[in-house]
C-alpha cells in the first residue's frame, strides 16, 4: 500500500524524468537518443542514490533530541499496543507526540520537501524548456534588476531561441522488433512557406511507396503536400494507421520488407491511454509526428545561476513563512531550517544535473558549425577557355544535386535561362558556344571536384580569390551562419538590410503557446547581438518592421546599439487599402535605421544621401555626346527625349500596378527632381564657359544646370542688409550685361552681398564673373543662380517615402510564374538602404536572405552606378534553393526578364557591377550535430568511478555529458583523412551522409581572407591573410597517403623561400616535421591544424 510520502516521492520522480527528458524512452533521434542512452544511469541516480539521502538530510538538520524522542515514542506506543491500550490515550505519548510536532515530523517534513521540490520544478519546465510559467498571484518570481532608469524584460531575456521548423525534421523511435523512422519522400518539395488559404493546408500522406528498409531500420515514408479530398490529419491518420497495419506479408508494399509480420506486430502492440485504450505504438508515434512540434523552443544561457536565484526567492517566500517566525516556538523554527537546508540541498543537486544538461546543449548551440558544402557560381567570362572542352563533358551528365534530384548543368541552364531557344537540346554544347555565351553562369556543383579545383586555382592569376568573390550565399539558419563567418566579416559589413518575420499568424515564425512575442523577442536579439559585430564603425542596420513588433524591435535595437546611435524611424507608404478594416485601412511599415557609432556614420557627407534618380543616365547620355561636341540646343533636345522617355517607361510601370498618371502620381515620379536641369552650356577643365566654337578645340565637358531663386531666405535679416554704406548690403540693383540697364532685386534681397573685399567669399559679382549668373533677356526679368547637376548627385533621403513597386511581380517576371515566394519586398525598396549607406566597393549583408531581395537589389544598384559592392545572403528554408540562389544565377545572366525568360542573351561579358563569382555554403545544423552524437565512456574513466564511489555522483551530476561526447564532437580521428570526414545529416526530408568541407570550415574559423586554393599531388593548399594582417599558408593532407617523409618532399618542390612573401603561419593537419625545414633567415612558425580547429571551434568568447 503507498504512503501519502511514497505518492509525493513519485510526483517528483516523474517531473524529474520529464526534465531529463527521459519521459520518451523510445525516442531515438536529437537529444532524446543521447538521454535515453544514459536512461538507466540516471533513474539509479535519482531513485536509489540522490532521493533517499533526503530522510539523511533531514535528520542531520533536525533539532537536537528530536531523535531520542521519536525513539522514545515509537517504544510508548509498542508498549501500549503490546497491552492492548489504545496509545492515543497515554498522557506520555500525547505529550510525546505534541514535542515532535513543535520540533517537526519526520514523515511530515519528508513529504513537505518532495512536495517543495515539485512545486519548484513544476513552475520553471514546460515542454523541454526551462521558464517563468504564468501565475495567478503576485510576487511569484525574482526579476534580475540592477538600478536601471528603464529595464526591459520577458519570459525569455536569459534563453537562446533555437527552433528552426514547427514540424520534425527527423523521427525515430524503437520497438521490440527494430528501429523505426519517418521521413518525407522527395514528393513533398512543395513550396515551404507559402502562406495558402486554409482549404489547401498540407497534410502529412502515406507515400503511395510507403515501406523501405535502410540497413536495420524501417522507414515509413510520407508526403507533405495539400490533400484534394479536404481530410483532416487525424483521419489521414488513422487511415495510414490501418493501411500498414493491415498489410499482409508478401503483398507487393512488403515483399522487400524482411520479416514484416513481426515488424506489423510491434507497431500493432498498445500503448493505452485513457481516452484510447487500444491506441497503438504506430497511432502514438505518427500522432505526435505529424503533430506541431512544440518541444525546444529555447536553451538557457545559464540556467544553474537562474535556478539557483530563483530557489532562493522560493524559498524565502514560500516555504520559510517570514510573517510566522517571530510568532512560533523555538523548535518549530527549528524544523524550518531543518527543512529549508534539506530542500535547498536536494534541489541543488538536481540543479546541478539540469544546469549540465542545459550547458551541454548550450555548448552544442554555439559551437561554431562544420560547413557542409562549398560551390561557386561563375560567369563563363571568368573560366579558363581551355578547360572549356572538360566543361563541356561535364555538364551534359546528369548528378544528384543537393535538393535530392538528379539533373545535369545543361538541364538547369535550359530551365533558368531557356537555353533551348538558342539551342536546341539534341545538338551538344561546345567550347564555341561557351564563349558566345560568356554570361552563363556554371554552377560547380554539377562539375567533378578535380576540376573544380582547377577553376578555382586559375583565379589565382587575377588576384586574391576573395577579392574577386562578389557576394556568398549561406544556407544554413541564421544564428549558426552569422556565428561561423563572424571572424572573416567582422567589421566588414557597411550597411545590414534585413526583412524579419513580422510574427504575424500565419507568416511562418515558430512560436511557442503563450510565449509569442518574448519567443520573437528572444529570437531578433540573440541574431542581432552577433550581427553588430560585423557592421564597421561608420555602418548601419535596416531593419523592416510593422506596427506588430515595432517596439519590441526598437527596444531590441536600443539595447544592442544604443539609444544614442538611434538614426531615424523611416515611414515607407505602400499602395495598399484594406477595405474591411473596421478602424483605418493601415497603407505603411516601418524601417529602423541604427548606426553603429552614429557620430562616425555622421561624418561620412555620403551616408544617409541617396543618389538623385535619373542622375546617371542623365550624366551616361552627356558622356555619349561629349566626343561629338553638338550645339548647346541639340544637347538640350537630347536630354528633353531622354526625360520623356523616362515618362513614358514610368506611365508603363504604373499601368503594369493598375496605377493611371495623375496629380498623385506624377510628384511620386522618382526623375522629378531633375527634370529642371534642362539647360546646358560647356565648360572648360579648368570651369571656364566655352562657346560652342571652342568647345572641340579646349576639349571642353557638356554641363547642365537650372535657373533657381537667387533671393534670400524669406526670414528676418540683418539690418546691415539694408544698409547701402554697409557690405552685406543685399538690395542692390545689378546692370544688366547687354542693356546696362539696372536689374529689380528680390523682395527678400539677395542670397550675396554684390562684393566681398575677400575675393574667396561667394558674392554677386564673383559669381557673376565665374558665369554662375543666369541674366534673363531684358533688365526686367531678376536674374538667377544657376545651379549644377553635377554638384548635386545626391538628395538628402526623407524619412516618409512612396514606394509602390511590386515585390511579387519583380519575381514572376523572373520565373514566369505568381507566388512563388509570399510577399517579397522589391528591389527598389531595398536598394534606396542600400544607396544610403554603402559605397561602390562596400559589403552588404542581410541574414534573413528569403528570396533574395537584398542581393537582387545590390546588383541592380552596381550596374546604375557602375559599383562593385558585395553582399552576404543567409537562409536556412528550402527556398533557397527554389528561389534564392536561382533569382541570384538569372540576375547574373541578363538584367530585363519578362515571362521567366531574358529579354536580351549578352553576347558580351557583363560590364562593371555584374556579379562574376559567387561562393555558396551549406552550413550544419544545430539538429545536424544533436544527430551526430555519440556517448561513449572509457574504460579510464570508468575505472575511475568504480574505484572511488564518491566521485561518481560529483561525475553524474557536472561532467558526464562534456567528457563522454568528446569524441564525437571533433574526434582528432578526422585529420587523418580530412576530405572523407562524414556526418548524417537530413536534407530534402531523407537522412544521408555528406562529406563535410574541412578546408572551407576552417578558413572561416581563422577569418582567411583567401588569396589561393590549390589541389597539388593530394595536398590542398590554401594561402591568405588573417584579420590581424599575418601572411597564412594551410595545408591539408590525407595522412596516410602523404607522410611526413612525403610531405617534407612536397614541401621543399614548393619553393616557398623564393617567393616573393614570407608566411607567418603555416597550418598542417597530424604530425609533421616542416619546423626542421626552416631556413635561419626564416621566422614562419608551424602550428598543427587540430588544435587550433578545436579552439577556434568551441570558443564562446562574448556568449
Amino acid at each position: 500500500m503507498s504512503t501519502p510520502n511514497d505518492n509525493k516521492r513519485q510526483q517528483l520522480i516523474s517531473k524529474l524524468k520529464e526534465m531529463f527528458q527521459m519521459d520518451q524512452a523510445d525516442l531515438d533521434f536529437g537529444i532524446y537518443r543521447i538521454m535515453n542512452a544514459k536512461r538507466d544511469e540516471i533513474s539509479q541516480f535519482l531513485e536509489q542514490d540522490l532521493l533517499p539521502t533526503l530522510r539523511t538530510a533531514l535528520q542531520e538538520f533536525q533539532p537536537a533530541g528530536l531523535a531520542d524522542k521519536q525513539k522514545e515514542l515509537a517504544e510508548a506506543i509498542a508498549n501500549a499496543k503490546k497491552l492492548k491500550i489504545d496509545p492515543d490515550s497515554l498522557e506520555v505519548v500525547q505529550q510525546l507526540k505534541a514535542e515532535l510536532a513543535e520540533g517537526g515530523d519526520l514523515d511530515r517534513m519528508e513529504d513537505q520537501v518532495f512536495s517543495d521540490l515539485h512545486t519548484f520544478f513544476s513552475r520553471y519546465y514546460q515542454d523541454g524548456d526551462f521558464l517563468s510559467l504564468r501565475r495567478y498571484k503576485e510576487g511569484v518570481y525574482a526579476m534580475p534588476y540592477e538600478g536601471e532608469e528603464v529595464k526591459l524584460h520577458w519570459a525569455n531575456a536569459d534563453q537562446y531561441y533555437i527552433k528552426t521548423a514547427e514540424n520534425f525534421t527527423r523521427y525515430a523511435f524503437k520497438t521490440e522488433k527494430g528501429r523505426v523512422r519517418f521521413e518525407l519522400t522527395l514528393a513533398s518539395t512543395e513550396r515551404d512557406n507559402v502562406k495558402t488559404s486554409a482549404d489547401n493546408e498540407r497534410r502529412f500522406i502515406l507515400a503511395e511507396q510507403p515501406l523501405k528498409l535502410d540497413g536495420d531500420d524501417l522507414v515509413i515514408c510520407f508526403e507533405y503536400r495539400p490533400d484534394e479530398e479536404k481530410r483532416k490529419q487525424k483521419e489521414l491518420n488513422t487511415q495510414a494507421t490501418d493501411a500498414l497495419l493491415t498489410l499482409p506479408d508478401g503483398a507487393p508494399l512488403t515483399q522487400a520488407i524482411g520479416q514484416w509480420t513481426q515488424w506489423r506486430a510491434s507497431l500493432a502492440s498498445t500503448l493505452p491511454t485513457e481516452k484510447n485504450k487500444s491506441r497503438s505504438v504506430l497511432e502514438k508515434h505518427l500522432t505526435d509526428y505529424t503533430a506541431k512540434n512544440t518541444f525546444d523552443y529555447f536553451i538557457h544561457k545559464d540556467l544553474g545561476r537562474f535556478m539557483r536565484r530563483e530557489l532562493d526567492f522560493f524559498v524565502k517566500n514560500e516555504v520559510m513563512h517570514l510573517d510566522d517566525v517571530e510568532s512560533e516556538t523555538a523548535p518549530k523554527v527549528e524544523s524550518y531550517l531543518a527543512r529549508i537546508k534539506a530542500t535547498r540541498r536536494i534541489a541543488h543537486k538536481l540543479i546541478d544535473f539540469l544546469a549540465q544538461l542545459e550547458n551541454f546543449q548550450k555548448r552544442l548551440w554555439l559551437k561554431k558549425k562544420f560547413v557542409l558544402d562549398t560551390q561557386w557560381l561563375i560567369t563563363m567570362d571568368r573560366v579558363p577557355e581551355g578547360l572549356y572542352q572538360e566543361i563541356c563533358k561535364a555538364i551534359e551528365k546528369p548528378v544528384r544535386t543537393w535538393v535530392g534530384t538528379s539533373r545535369s548543368q545543361r538541364e538547369e541552364w535550359n530551365e533558368l535561362f531557356a537555353l533551348n531557344d538558342v539551342q536546341p537540346a539534341d545538338q551538344p554544347l561546345t567550347s564555341a558556344f561557351l564563349k558566345a555565351n560568356p554570361s552563363l553562369v556554371l554552377d560547380t556543383s554539377f562539375l567533378p571536384k578535380n576540376l573544380v579545383y582547377q577553376i578555382i586555382s586559375s583565379l589565382a592569376d587575377q588576384g586574391a580569390l576573395d577579392d574577386q568573390t562578389d557576394a556568398v550565399l549561406v544556407h544554413g539558419e541564421n544564428f549558426q551562419a552569422l556565428r561561423l563567418l563572424e571572424p572573416r566579416f567582422k567589421e566588414q559589413i557597411r550597411c545590414i538590410a534585413i526583412d524579419p518575420p513580422y510574427n504575424r499568424l500565419g507568416d511562418g515564425f515558430p512560436y511557442k503557446d503563450n510565449y509569442r512575442h518574448s519567443s520573437w523577442i528572444t529570437m531578433m536579439r540573440d541574431r542581432i547581438a552577433v550581427a553588430i559585430n560585423y557592421l564597421r564603425s561608420d555602418g548601419a542596420l535596416f531593419s523592416n518592421i510593422d506596427e506588430n513588433e515595432r517596439d519590441s524591435l526598437q527596444s531590441i535595437l536600443d539595447m544592442t546599439f544604443g539609444k544614442d546611435n538611434r538614426v531615424e524611424e523611416l515611414i515607407w507608404a505602400q499602395n495598399t487599402t484594406h477595405s474591411q478594416s473596421p478602424l483605418y485601412s493601415t497603407n505603411h511599415e516601418y524601417v529602423e535605421v541604427y548606426a553603429r557609432n552614429r557620430s562616425e556614420a555622421e561624418r561620412d557627407p555620403h551616408m544617409f544621401r541617396e543618389p538623385k534618380p535619373g542622375y546617371v543616365e542623365v550624366m551616361e547620355r552627356l558622356k555619349e555626346l561629349g566626343p561629338e561636341f553638338p550645339s548647346l540646343r541639340d544637347i538640350e533636345e537630347a536630354v528633353d527625349r531622354l526625360f520623356k522617355a523616362h515618362v513614358e517607361e514610368y506611365k508603363a510601370e504604373l499601368r503594369g500596378q493598375g496605377l493611371a498618371y495623375d496629380d498623385q502620381t506624377k510628384k511620386q515620379d522618382p526623375w522629378r527632381g531633375i527634370f529642371a536641369y534642362n539647360n546646358a552650356e560647356y565648360r572648360s577643365l579648368e570651369g571656364e564657359i566655352v562657346t560652342e566654337l571652342e568647345a572641340r578645340s579646349r576639349n571642353a565637358q557638356i554641363v547642365l544646370y537650372q535657373p533657381d531663386n537667387a533671393s534670400a531666405p524669406a526670414q528676418k535679416q540683418s539690418e546691415s542688409t539694408k544698409d547701402s554704406e554697409d557690405p552685406n548690403y543685399r538690395y542692390y540693383k545689378p546692370e544688366h550685361p547687354v542693356t546696362g540697364k539696372f536689374c529689380p532685386c528680390p523682395k527678400t534681397g539677395w542670397r550675396w552681398p554684390y562684393k566681398w573685399d575677400d575675393s574667396n567669399r561667394d558674392s554677386f559679382d564673383l559669381l557673376d564673373r565665374q558665369g554662375r549668373i543666369s541674366w534673363g533677356p531684358t533688365e526686367k526679368t531678376v536674374p538667377r543662380y544657376k545651379r549644377y547637376l553635377h554638384e548635386v548627385e545626391t538628395n538628402v533621403a526623407k524619412s516618409f517615402f512612396h514606394d509602390y513597386t511590386d515585390g511579387e511581380k519583380q519575381l514572376a517576371n523572373l520565373f514566369g510564374e505568381a507566388g512563388i515566394f509570399p510577399t517579397p519586398k522589391p528591389t527598389t525598396l531595398v536598394g534606396r538602404f542600400v544607396s544610403q549607406a554603402s559605397k561602390k566597393g562596400d559589403w552588404v549583408m542581410d541574414f534573413f536572405g528569403g528570396s533574395g531581395t537584398t542581393g537582387h537589389a545590390v546588383i541592380n544598384l552596381n550596374r546604375e552606378d557602375r559599383g562593385s559592392r558585395k553582399f552576404v545572403l543567409m537562409e536556412a528554408g528550402d527556398h533557397f534553393d527554389r528561389v534564392l540562389t536561382k533569382r541570384i544565377k538569372k540576375v547574373m545572366y541578363a538584367h530585363v526578364w519578362s515571362d521567366g525568360k531574358p529579354k536580351t542573351r549578352p553576347a558580351e561579358p557583363l560590364g562593371k557591377g555584374n556579379p562574376k563569382l559567387v561562393k555558396l555554403l551549406r552550413v550544419e545544423s544545430y539538429e545536424d550535430a544533436c544527430e551526430n552524437l555519440q556517448l561513449a565512456r572509457s574504460e579510464g574513466q570508468q575505472k575511475i568511478i568504480d574505484q572511488a564511489p564518491q566521485l561518481r555522483e560529483h561525475y553524474v551530476l557536472q561532467y558526464m555529458l562534456e567528457m563522454e561526447s568528446r569524441g564525437s564532437l571533433l574526434s582528432l580521428d578526422r585529420f587523418v583523412d580530412p576530405f572523407n570526414v562524414q556526418l548524417t545529416i537530413s536534407r530534402n526530408n531523407e537522412t544521408q551522409q555528406v562529406v563535410v568541407d574541412m578546408v572551407e570550415t576552417f578558413n572561416q574559423l581563422l577569418g582567411l581572407r583567401v588569396h589561393a586554393t590549390r589541389l597539388l599531388n593530394g595536398v590542398v593548399e590554401v594561402t591568405g591573410v588573417t584579420q590581424t594582417g599575418e601572411s597564412v599558408l594551410v595545408l591539408w593532407r590525407n595522412v596516410n597517403e602523404t607522410n611526413s617523409t612525403a610531405l617534407d618532399e612536397w614541401f621543399k618542390k614548393q619553393a616557398y623561400s623564393t617567393r616573393d612573401h614570407e608566411f607567418d603561419l603555416i597550418y598542417v593537419n597530424g604530425d609533421n616535421n616542416l619546423e626542421n625545414l626552416r631556413r635561419a633567415d626564416e621566422t614562419w612558425k608551424v602550428r598543427l591544424i587540430e588544435e587550433a580547429f578545436h579552439s577556434l571551434m568551441f570558443t564562446t568568447a562574448g556568449f
